[in-house]
């Protein structure tokens, strides 16, 4: 099989975004990854096991070009000189990244080190896992075959009305088909001048096809700042996490995504600085009504006019599902969507697959989701102590 990474740029812009942040302000941070298919049934085999450790090995080999660094602080005006500097020396290391057979669907994969260097792992390990699994188990020519065909009606449902979804964004790198796929996708979009269609979270196809890398920070991120500093009081991980954010970036590079230990804790300390300084936030989990619901709510108590805010929809969403949340809004807020594994992920029962932090400095972290499904945490103790701390601080 050939080499699937092939740049260090093949990754989601918000590693970058989150990756100068931990620079300037938590390189001293360790931080455990755990990989989890929450697919019933799917079965890796030693082979497909075997030619995962062949990919990150290949990918452990990479290093950012003069190229792509000049290109970064370019085109995304928020990225310093000096982080690119670090950059150039930065590469990923192979005795990070542990691989075996040891899990239920027989594929184990955890990472171990500083934040800073295991951080960028996630993306370009999910990809790998998904082309590997695709080209491995199914006819992957005929899986792309369906993969364009699917391209070509996705296109013309936009063109042709029968979807509003206003603006969106690609947000598919960690579940896609395969690098083959995701670039046809962004290279057709933008051959055919898709509708609404304003960038994509992959950072190395923004380079190559002259468009916005879309991204800013991920629920690792508050869990990292907000539950791995033992000093904390977890029930404020969105505050320290905020706090830090805008110490970074001020009013540039600011979505904020909210539901990392629920969206009614995040909103006691969402008050009016930083709704003032954030240009939107993010929903991940939960009804999406409902939600953006309560953030105009909570827009319109603190005095602000939610149409000078963004609300960017992004939990497994498909035309349909955005269509109807645009239609929703058209007039409330200013609504925007970012769109991964209905865009680029395989057209027949897609993977679905995630890398998060389990540990931080020794200490367990938890995301405790709108959704439950979502939940994630290795150590139940710690889960309970969070959510008192979280109850403590709603009822008093």
């Amino acid at each position: 099989m050939e080499q699937i990474i092939k740049s260090l740029l093949d990754t989601d812009m918000y590693k970058f975004s989150m990756g100068q942040a931990i620079f300037h302000q938590f390189s001293g941070d360790h931080a455990t990854w755990a990989f989890k298919c929450r697919n019933q049934g799917v079965k890796f085999t030693p082979e497909m096991v075997e030619e995962i450790k062949r990919q990150i090995h290949l990918y452990c080999g990479l290093r950012f070009t003069e190229d792509e660094l000049k290109w970064l602080p370019k085109a995304n005006i928020w990225i310093h000189n000096n982080y690119c500097d670090y950059l150039r020396f930065w590469h990923p290391r192979e005795e990070e990244i542990f691989v075996d057979d040891n899990a239920p669907c027989g594929l184990n994969i955890e990472t171990k080190g500083t934040w800073g260097n295991t951080s960028p792992y996630e993306i370009p390990i999910l990809s790998i896992v998904n082309e590997v699994y695709y080209r491995m188990s199914s006819d992957y020519d005929e899986l792309f075959r369906k993969f364009k065909e699917k391209t070509a009606i996705l296109i013309e449902q936009i063109k042709s009305g029968i979807y509003d979804i206003g603006t969106f964004s690609e947000f598919g790198a960690r579940r896609r088909l395969s690098f083959e796929a995701q670039d046809y996708l962004i290279r057709t979009f933008k051959e055919e001048k898709m509708p609404g269609f304003i960038g994509t979270s992959n950072v190395y196809l923004a380079k190559k096809y002259d468009i916005k890398a879309t991204g800013t920070l991920a629920h690792e991120y508050i869990m990292t700042v907000g539950q791995g500093h033992h000093e904390y009081n977890p029930a404020y991980s969105n505050k320290f996490a905020l706090d830090s954010w805008v110490k970074e970036y001020g009013i540039l590079n600011g979505i904020a995504l909210t539901d990392t230990i629920t969206t009614d804790c995040f909103l006691r300390d969402f008050q009016l600085t930083f709704a003032t300084l954030f240009s939107g936030v993010r929903h991940d989990s939960g009804d999406p009504i409902i939600w953006g619901e309560k953030m105009i709510a909570h827009y319109k108590k603190l005095g602000i006019d939610p149409m000078t805010k963004t609300l960017l929809f992004s939990d497994s969403l498909d035309f349909e599902k955005a269509a109807a949340i645009n239609k929703y809004f058209k007039g409330k807020a200013k609504v925007a969507f970012g769109i991964g594994t209905y865009l680029s992920g395989c057209p027949i029962n897609p993977l679905n697959i995630v890398m998060k932090v389990v540990a931080v400095n020794g200490q367990p972290v938890a995301k405790l989701s709108d959704d439950p499904g979502k939940s994630i945490c290795r150590d139940a103790n710690y889960s309970e102590y969070l959510k008192r701390c979280i109850d403590w601080r709603m009822s008093h």
